[in-house]
């Protein structure tokens, strides 16, 4: 026992280490993808947790020299949806803070609150290139870090105190960063999450249609509240489906303010919230679009970003009939944008993986980097700020011994902020303790020494 926690410690040790200095530092002789561009031989210089520079030449007096020749470097990955730093085992319902189920608390749930930064899933994430993430609360039919069944006790209705039960919305995601350290949050509130589709439509009653009508009832009760605010407080308005928590944290996405992430996958239902987000205003991201393609047109026509996993290609229910793995291509061709996810909190950092597929079916190389960089960044709000090589940029930067998108390909040098960080994972002192059957030579193992 007594090895055990000091394995735990000594883990956790890694995630809470100080800052390194933010010297000047010159990565340099590498082929520099910087999420929009390539450059041979390049050399990228951070300092003060920002890139300086990106370009041909020498590194700059008095620079820290990383050599990068016959190296990718890249700016560090960002993934969506993957649940990192609010979720440990999502079967043990209190080391998991991504979902809720008062029916008080739904749009208004905010996800930054239960961020852990010494989560395990996060050095093992960072392992795979990823710098940062955005956290979007779980639901059921989500693909995210745990999604929940849906079934006939799911059913909207009136609950507890008059409110929806349960509600619509499954809260607001967050973006943060993957650094050691002890605050990982970077911007909480960045987006509102929905299931629509089967899923939803199980939430609503169990027709697609009855949630569409309880959807724009919804936002028509909100803008009622926004109009309103001093009649609600003396009791002077009908009595309303959300509670005040709710109504408040829905003002921005009825305004347009706040993109709403709607999990979807079957091509009508596309189509549908597609019509529903023209009519209501409201600034839309498709989670999921496994049949996207076959509407891709009129998506890149509504300028509507998709989050996916291309490797989703299995038609396992009748919403996902025409999933195919050519959808990633197939979306870029015609003009969206798009982001690639990974495969749950704990296979976060197979994201390039599934970039790496989607290349093999008709993604360009280029647009595949992108959709784990800038794409994710622009989509949130946060273009320019990171997941770029760019002057003023965070200085996120992974060194690669070869392609990124190859599984045998490794993180060699990587930083977040400026700060280099630690490439240790809890499994990897796992491995070194049972490396040789645990034993130290002669001895006993390891769990039984002192």
């Amino acid at each position: 026992m007594r090895r055990l926690i000091s394995l735990l410690a000594t883990a956790a040790t890694l995630v809470a280490a100080p800052a390194l200095s933010q010297e000047l530092t010159a990565i340099t002789g590498g082929r520099v993808l910087t999420g929009t561009s390539v450059i041979e031989n390049g050399t990228v210089v951070i300092q003060n947790g920002r890139v300086v520079s990106v370009g041909i030449g020498a590194a700059p007096s008095g620079a820290r020299v990383i050599d990068a020749r016959g190296r990718v470097v890249t700016p560090g990955l960002v993934v969506v949806d993957a649940g990192l730093g609010a979720s440990e085992i999502s079967s043990v319902n209190g080391s998991d803070d991504l979902s809720n189920s008062a029916n008080s608390i739904s749009a208004s749930f905010d996800v930054s609150y239960g961020l852990d930064p010494w989560s395990f899933t996060l050095p093992v994430a960072r392992l795979g290139g990823i710098t940062r993430a955005v956290v979007i609360p779980s639901h059921g039919g989500g693909g995210g870090g745990h999604s929940h069944h849906v079934d006939d006790s799911d059913f909207a209705g009136v609950g507890e105190g008059g409110l929806q039960s349960p509600g619509l919305f499954a809260g607001q995601a967050s973006v943060i960063h993957l650094a050691s350290g002890t605050d990982i949050l970077v911007r909480p509130r960045v987006a509102m999450a929905a299931p629509f589709g089967e899923a939803g439509a199980g939430i609503a009653g169990g027709a697609r249609g009855a949630q569409f009508v309880q959807f724009k009832e919804t936002l028509a009760e909100v803008r009622l509240y926004a109009r309103n605010r001093a009649a609600y407080d003396r009791a002077g308005i009908r009595d309303l489906s959300l509670s005040r928590a709710d109504l408040e944290a829905l003002i921005p996405v009825a305004n347009g303010d706040m993109p709403l992430i709607v999990t979807v996958r079957r091509a009508a239902d596309i189509l549908q919230v597609l019509r529903l987000a023209d009519e209501e205003g409201i600034d839309l991201i498709l989670d999921g679009a496994d049949e996207g393609w076959l509407v891709a047109s009129q998506i890149a026509a509504a300028g509507v970003p998709v989050l996916l996993n291309p490797i989703d290609n299995l038609p396992g229910n009748l919403e996902t009939r025409a999933a195919r793995m050519e959808n990633a291509a197939a979306l870029n061709a015609a003009g969206v944008v798009i982001a690639i996810k990974g495969n749950g909190v704990h296979r976060a950092r197979e994201a390039r993986f599934n970039a790496g597929n989607a290349v093999s079916h008709g993604l360009p190389f280029e647009a595949a980097i992108a959709a784990l960089t800038v794409n994710p960044a622009r989509i949130f709000g946060m273009g320019g700020q990171f997941g770029e090589l760019r002057p003023g940029a965070a200085a996120d930067v992974v060194v690669w011994d070869g392609d990124p998108l190859e599984p045998l390909s490794s993180v060699t040098a990587q930083f977040i902020n400026g700060q280099q960080q630690d490439l240790t994972s809890r499994q990897i002192l796992l491995r070194d303790r049972y490396r040789n059957g645990g034993r130290p030579a002669g001895g006993m193992p390891l769990a039984y020494g002192n």
